[in-house]
């Protein structure tokens, strides 16, 4: 149920905030290419086991191209002050173990960046969407090879350049099939990752 909950809230909330404007009285708004954003990060699964029914110990490696666009000059006067984005991102899974699987998915996502640390800009973001894996008969927790994969996390970028960004952070992910089979138990892990980002010419 938990995952019906943040998936109907996540949707709820992107479409709340598409109503946003692109620019402020007091700032003109960037060209659309400069607010748009196209980047990849790649970290290794740590596993996380939250309940007793979840044995299996989820290691591997995730990639994550993804494409965002700002839709708010930044909001606020303090160290909050910060812009809202949206986005979309494919999820790329290689399991190692419990054995060999993989995944292959889609999410939109969230993503508010403060902007009072000039090159350097934290984040917060989250995000959800289906995932396609050969799970069923492999992962003993998941009796489906459809699921769900549903995260958040925080991390940070550097401005190398006026175009150009170093990306590092960390996420929480969660996969399940919203019991739409059975089993439904559910594996977790952490995803601390590093990658690259560039605004579009």
């Amino acid at each position: 149920m938990v995952i019906h909950l943040f998936g109907t809230m996540a949707v709820w909330l992107c479409a709340g905030l598409a109503w946003l404007p692109l620019a402020s009285a007091q700032e003109a708004s960037p060209a659309i290419s400069e607010r748009q954003t196209v980047g990849v990060v790649v970290g290794g699964m740590l596993p996380v086991r939250l309940m007793d029914g979840q044995s299996s110990k989820l290691n591997g490696v995730s990639v994550h191209p993804y494409w965002q666009i700002e839709v708010s000059n930044p909001i606020g006067d303090g160290w909050w002050r910060g812009s809202v984005a949206l986005g979309v991102e494919a999820a790329v899974l290689g399991i190692t173990e419990p054995t060999g699987a993989y995944g292959i998915g889609v999410t939109p996502k969230l993503i508010y960046t403060l902007t009072s640390f000039g090159q350097l800009k934290p984040y917060v973001e989250g995000g959800g969407g289906p995932l396609w894996t050969n799970f069923d008969g492999r992962i003993p927790e998941q009796g489906s090879d459809f699921n769900f994969l549903v995260w958040g996390g925080a991390g940070a970028t550097y401005d190398l350049t006026s175009r150009w960004a170093l990306n590092a952070g960390i996420r929480f992910s969660h996969i399940s099939n919203a019991d739409t089979d059975s089993p439904n138990r559910g594996v977790n892990y952490l995803l601390p990752f590093i990658g690259i980002a560039t605004k579009l010419f």
